[in-house]
């Protein structure tokens, strides 16, 4: 006799980050993680750099990574990825921010995938990819600076939106990344941003208590 095959929802996920990333965790254990970052960062100013200044310094890369958080929990932010080495000699100017379950802007009553379909027909170059076994929808574009909306500088914006396998009712996380454009850069070095996060997610699994 067949048994049947038994389903459960996941109850969290793992991601890869880059070498020289670090997570944040925005629910509990944010100051402690913030700390060590800023503290990393302290340990790596120049050879030369000037002792008296080093108190500013740490003052101004708390404040910067306390914004950093602020904006990550504004979009409902579950956990932050940002890079504490330098590449190259260069700061990247990149964050990933995974954020909470929510319920979609479209909700045909067919299921994840009709939801995938419905909103990758109006949210133009999304394309539907795979992660751990799971349809989810990729989307990328160019957000320019406005004031207005509180966006201070440009940045490349690509977003995954994942549906929760076996959810009830049916849930959805997605994972934002965003790159700071500066003015008269090259387009290429976002595109190699671009791939890294893509490479990021690649590592997407579910885990099970």
């Amino acid at each position: 006799m067949a048994t049947a095959e038994y389903h459960r929802a996941p109850t969290g996920f793992n991601l890869v980050p880059p070498p020289g990333w670090d997570v944040i965790p925005l629910h509990t254990g944010t100051d402690d993680a913030m700390d060590r970052i800023v503290r990393k960062a302290v340990a790596q100013l120049p050879v030369g750099f000037p002792k008296d200044d080093i108190p500013q310094a740490r003052l101004k890369l708390a404040q910067e990574m306390k914004k950093v958080v602020r904006r990550a929990r504004a979009k409902g932010g579950m956990t932050l990825y940002v890079p504490t080495e330098r590449l190259h000699g260069v700061a990247l100017p990149v964050s990933i921010v995974a954020s909470e379950p929510i319920e979609p802007r479209v909700t045909p009553d067919r299921g994840p995938e009709a939801v995938l379909l419905a909103l990758a027909a109006e949210t133009p170059g999304a394309e539907i990819r795979e992660l751990d076994d799971t349809g989810a929808l990729r989307s990328e574009r160019d957000v320019p600076a406005d004031a207005a909306q509180g966006i201070d500088v440009a940045h490349r914006r690509v977003e995954y939106f994942v549906p929760i396998p076996d959810s009830d009712p049916d849930g959805y996380i997605t994972f934002s990344f965003s790159a700071l454009i500066a003015p008269g850069s090259d387009p290429a070095f976002y595109d190699t941003l671009v791939e890294l996060f893509d490479a990021v997610m690649s590592t997407f699994r579910w885990s099970y208590a």
